[in-house]
Parts: structure tokens; C-alpha cells; sequence
């Protein structure tokens, strides 16, 4: 059931939050001091979670992830809910909306960034974290919609199962279906997805490592995993991010060094696209799909096959930034058209209205999908001096994902 509870009605200092610290830390502002004075604050007060799910989140921008994760799960046990008001915006003193936000454990890529997408917005959030252990709370917040944040993981697969149970007939709108976000796995997506026209997508294959080490002394073949592939492939670990432990192999002798390296259990194989330009770089688009409608978040020029923002060289090259500001300047009538028809294909077979997208275009023209998930990081953070261009293009997708909210709103019974 719904009620009036707030954990800013607890005798402590209100939750600083997820956005307003990695804003901190993108300015370079050292975090230390911030985070000894959490850390005395919930010393002095062991109920104190808002001081306890802020060190936590000190401590993952200050890369001590498994520190920031331990305490985490102390803030958790000590309070599930947490909540970061809407601003004062001029004379209005109610929040134009209320959003219930349900959360899993884990960094800052296990759930959807919520607080980055909301940023300065007229909506009060509320953020539930649960756990599979934790008992649904008999009282929640009065909201007006609801969204499911927590992302796919292997980890987070009963915890999405029981979420659907729990919100199968919510009193109040749900966006994104626990059950539909169960899907994006990459194999899972793999599957939904493969076969769109238009859409360029290798068959994606989960292997444990005895299956991997058949195939690298010979076992096996490739046509016994991928058939009518061939190396190279793309092999990583299941449930990694950040293109960590994520290499492309060129021959079945290489699998055995790249095992000896990575010691995790169980692993995602598919065939390599070589998808350059031209002019021998790669280039990446990171999209939001909101209701459907595509929207640029940003785009990557490498040399390199795996392109992530923070190792393109961006901040390095005027003329990267400058081909990033002519694509967000003209996506909406040349990337987005030439592609609306995957896009709105895409949409029909995930049913989820916010989700996000790497993706790229292959020499002959077809939509690209490298991963899709609704926890990719969005934000609105890079400077201004540097990036003048980013910010009109992360305003629209902020409103379109505001509107998604108010359009979800209306569709519940009067």
C-alpha cells in the first residue's frame, strides 16, 4: 500500500545524492574530506543512512568499489528508502511529479541513472532499494508513477522475477516491466533482436569456461557454437561492463593466454564486425529509446574497435568534438530517419519506454547493436567550455523522458 512516509522525516541531514557528488567529482573537487565527514557523521549516528548511501557513493567515484559496495549494503539494512525532493522551482511549493524509483544493490551502472536524468527537473524522487532477502515494505511512499531501475544481471535475475510478482498489479503506473528488463541479457537481446531488417546483430552465445577451454585446444569448433561464424570473435565475461576482460580473439591458440588471465566461470562468444569507416576509425553512438523515439546521449571516434567515451581521446581532439557536435546537431533528421524503422522495431520487441542503446553502422548501412540495457550511464556533467554542444542535446533527452513520466501518469484510472 502507499502512504505519507519520507526518509527526509528522519532526524538527520537530508541524502546529498548520486548526481549532485558525481558532479563534484567531474569538477575534480577532492572527495576525502567529504567522505571522513560522512564516514564521523555515521560513526556518531549508526542510523544515520543518508550519511552511510552518500560514503558509499563518495567511495565509488574515488574508485573503491568494493568498500562503497560493503557499505551500501550497511545503509540498506539500515533504511530502504531514500529520498531527494524536487527543487523550489519559483513560487511552486508541490513537486510537479512523484516518482517511486524501486533499486537493487550495486555501482553506479546496476541501475538506471535516475538522478542523472532528472537533474534539475520538477519531480520528487523516491528510491527503494531491495534486495532479494528484504521484505516488501507494507507502506510506500504516495507517488505518482513507478519505475523499475534495477538492471539485468545474472545476480539480479530472481530479484527481477520476484519484482514482477510484486508490482504485477500496482495501483499506479509502472514503467519498465521487471519481466521485459529480464530480457536484456546480451544473449537475450541477441535473440529478441537478431533477426530485425536493418539490424546487424552476431549471434551472441553463453559458454562456461570448459567450453572455451574446449575450443581453444581444439575440442570444439566454432561451428559447434556460432554456426556460419568464424574468428575473430568477441569473447567477455557475463556480467562485465566497461569493456573489462572484453577482447577480441583472432585465433583458437589465443583463447588459453586470454584464460589464463580472466578467471571468471562463464562467458558471452560472438563473431567480430568490423564495423570502420572509411577512413580506417571506428565510431560509436550511445542512444536513449525513449517511447521509442531515439535520442543522442553521445558519440565516439576511435582508432580502436573498443570504444568507450572516457578512452577515445575525445577531451584530446577538437576535430572528434567537432563531428560529435554535427552528429547531435543533425541526428534527429539523418541518423534517426535512416534507422526509424529498426528503432520503432526494436521498441515494439522490448516493450520497455526507457531504454539504452550502443550502437554503430556497418559499411552497409545497417543498424549496429553492441549492448542494450536500461542502466547505461546518461548524463549532463561534461563541461561546458570543452563541450558547448552536449548540453541542448541531453535537455531533449531529459524532456522526453519527462514527458514519459507525465504521459505515464495520465494513463492511470481517475
Amino acid at each position: 500500500m502507499t502512504g505519507h512516509i519520507d526518509s527526509a522525516d528522519l532526524p538527520f541531514a537530508p541524502l546529498i545524492g548520486v548526481a549532485s557528488l558525481a558532479r563534484r567529482a567531474v569538477l575534480n573537487e577532492n572527495l576525502t574530506p567529504l567522505g571522513t565527514a560522512l564516514l564521523a557523521r555515521a560513526q556518531e549516528n549508526p542510523s544515520d543512512a543518508n550519511a552511510y548511501m552518500d560514503y558509499s557513493t563518495v567511495l565509488q567515484l574515488m574508485g573503491l568499489r568494493e568498500n562503497a559496495l560493503a557499505v551500501q549494503a550497511q545503509a540498506i539494512e539500515i533504511q530502504a528508502l531514500y529520498s531527494l525532493p524536487a527543487p523550489k522551482l519559483g513560487s511552486q511549493a508541490a513537486p510537479g511529479l512523484r516518482l517511486l524509483t524501486i533499486m537493487g544493490p550495486g555501482d553506479l551502472m546496476a541501475n538506471t541513472p535516475i538522478e542523472f536524468l532528472l537533474e534539475d527537473s520538477d519531480i520528487s524522487l523516491d528510491l527503494l532499494y531491495l534486495t532479494l532477502e528484504s521484505e516488501w515494505p507494507e507502506i510506500v511512499p504516495d507517488h505518482d508513477v513507478m519505475m523499475v531501475a534495477v538492471g539485468e544481471s545474472d545476480a539480479n535475475q530472481p530479484l527481477l522475477a520476484r519484482l514482477a510478482g510484486l508490482v504485477a498489479n500496482w495501483p499506479r503506473p509502472v514503467i519498465n516491466l521487471p519481466e521485459q528488463i529480464a530480457v536484456l541479457s546480451r544473449d537475450g537481446v541477441c535473440a529478441a533482436l537478431h533477426d530485425i531488417p536493418g539490424v546487424e546483430m552476431p549471434i551472441t552465445v553463453r559458454i562456461d569456461r570448459a567450453m572455451l577451454q574446449a575450443l581453444g585446444v581444439g575440442a570444439t569448433t566454432i561451428q559447434a557454437l556460432l554456426p556460419h561464424d568464424d574468428f575473430p570473435l568477441i569473447i567477455r565475461p557475463t556480467d562485465s561492463h566497461a569493456g573489462q576482460n572484453l577482447e577480441k580473439i583472432s585465433h583458437r591458440d589465443d583463447i588459453g593466454e586470454y584464460l589464463g588471465r580472466v578467471r571468471a566461470e562463464r562467458f558471452y562468444v560472438s563473431r567480430f564486425v568490423d564495423y570502420r569507416g572509411g577512413d580506417g576509425l571506428f565510431r560509436k553512438y550511445r542512444i536513449a529509446l525513449i517511447e521509442g523515439r531515439p535520442f543522442i546521449c553521445h558519440f565516439a571516434v576511435s582508432a580502436h574497435w573498443m570504444i568507450h567515451y572516457l578512452n577515445a581521446g575525445m577531451g584530446e581532439s577538437a576535430e572528434k568534438r567537432a563531428e560529435e557536435a554535427a552528429c547531435m546537431a543533425h541526428f534527429d533528421e539523418e541518423f534517426a530517419v535512416r534507422h526509424a524503422a529498426a528503432f520503432e522495431a526494436i521498441y515494439r520487441r522490448m516493450r520497455l519506454p526507457y531504454l539504452g542503446i550502443d550502437c554503430a553502422q556497418t559499411s552497409k548501412g545497417d543498424l549496429l547493436i553492441f549492448e542494450s540495457d536500461n542502466a547505461m550511464v546518461v548524463h549532463a556533467m561534461d563541461g561546458e567550455a570543452m563541450y558547448p554542444y552536449k548540453k541542448p542535446a541531453m535537455r531533449k533527452v531529459f524532456a522526453a523522458f519527462r514527458q514519459m513520466l507525465e504521459n505515464a501518469r495520465q494513463t492511470a484510472p481517475s
